[in-house]
């Protein structure tokens, strides 16, 4: 018979750690994935660069980002914090660095080499790993978890550790079993939707800027034609609307919007210069360009390809030709350049997904069910919204190592 003392389902980051923690204190544990191989999301974190944690050593301002989980989270992140996550990848030959927005990345800047140090870990502890092995159903005796079946094998365990992701990028194996298990076995779980995806927009011009990536620029989102806020940020476009930082931290409450009327966003390329001194700049740069043509000049202002989205200005103009009103609308365009949202990309372009298991159901000190006493929930499957930064992966390693801990 294959008996453990415990059985963890999900080989990503919060199973990762989950398994290796619980080894670790003696545990006999078997890893059940059903991918060929593990950590296929956290290998193409951070656009495979690996956001890994975020370097806010101050847990109560760190904890606001995770909202209204912020108190439930307060137990788990004392036990295992951003400052035990530094330590555990260092320890193990991985060097950290901390970059923009307090973002923590290996100094490699690979994905991969963090899903080594784990595979490592798990290797180390002897968890045993078992690929290719999709859950078909829970076995339950008397009202009780005892195992799990694969379809090619059974496997019993005294506790079992939920770590299986949610539904964002379901090419990695994230589809949502985990939620459905979950509510067979009794737990309220929250609809998943993305909240940290790209925008869609009407507007075709997005696909002659796709590619094009910004730093620092300002969004101010309007729902009805009244302001409702602005992020400062990066912004990429892409052939279907507009991603990067500043939107993907905004599509959470962008989507709130979209149920309340008609949501635009005003792209301020030049937060930081008033309108006078981006005009000052053209002028400049006519008088010592007058018989260019206009697009040869704009591009040391700004990308070209903005100029060739605004259909009355050709490009071809040569510079002395620009009237002094075609000149200023430029510089209103790089200062108010709008656009119509129409949704929020789906859950396959999503980076982060919230949804999950309602906290009211889970002991925070353990990651315990409080509907069966040896399921633990961890990760993904926890309904805990948060923006993108490094706290996704923090809340993984964190719930991960602190059901390893108890289970």
């Amino acid at each position: 018979m294959n008996k453990f003392d415990i059985i963890v389902i999900g080989g990503g980051a919060a199973g990762m750690m989950a398994a290796g923690t619980a080894a670790q204190r003696g545990k006999s544990v078997v890893l059940l994935e059903k991918n060929k191989t593990l950590g296929e999301k956290l290998k193409i974190t951070g656009g495979g660069r690996c956001n890994i944690t975020n370097a806010e050593s101050d847990i109560h301002l760190l904890l606001k980002n995770y909202g209204a989980a912020a108190s439930f989270l307060y137990s788990p992140f004392s036990q295992f914090g951003v400052q035990d996550t530094f330590e555990f990848f260092q320890s193990r030959g991985l060097p950290l660095v901390i970059q923009e927005g307090k973002r923590v990345f290996p100094v490699t800047e690979s994905a991969d080499d963090v899903c080594a140090v784990m595979e490592k870990y798990l290797r180390s502890t002897g968890v045993s790993v078992k690929t290719e092995n999709r859950i078909a159903t829970i076995i339950l005796e008397n009202g009780v978890i005892v195992g799990v079946d694969t379809g090619r094998a059974k496997y019993y365990g005294d506790s079992l550790i939920l770590a299986t992701g949610g539904t964002s990028h379901p090419e990695t194996g994230s589809t949502g079993d985990g939620f459905n298990w979950l509510r067979t076995l009794g737990h309220s779980v929250c609809q998943p939707t993305p909240t940290i995806v790209p925008l869609a927009v009407r507007e075709r011009v997005v696909k002659q800027l796709a590619g094009l990536s910004f730093k620092d620029v300002k969004i101010t989102f309007y729902c009805d034609n009244k302001k409702q806020f602005s992020r400062k940020g990066d912004l990429l476009f892409t052939h279907f609307g507009i991603s990067g930082p500043a939107v993907l931290n905004s599509a959470a409450r962008v989507g709130d919007l979209l149920h309340s009327g008609r949501v635009t966003a005003q792209v301020d390329f030049f937060p930081n210069d008033d309108e006078r001194s981006i005009e000052q700049r053209f002028i400049t740069l006519f008088d010592e360009n007058k018989n260019k043509a206009l697009k040869n000049v704009f591009g040391i202002v700004a990308p070209v390809q903005i100029l060739a989205s605004i259909p009355d200005i050709d490009g071809d103009t040569k510079v002395h030709s620009v009237t002094k009103d075609q000149r200023k609308h430029l510089v209103r365009i790089l200062k108010t350049f709008s656009l119509t949202i129409t949704s929020l990309m789906g859950l396959d372009r999503a980076v982060v997904v919230d949804g999950g298991v309602d906290l009211h159901e889970i002991q925070n000190k353990t990651m315990r069910s409080t509907i069966y006493s040896n399921v633990y929930i961890v990760g993904d499957l926890l309904h805990i919204r948060r923006p993108s930064g490094g706290y996704s992966l923090q809340l993984c390693w964190t719930t991960g190592f602190v059901a390893g801990k108890h289970a």
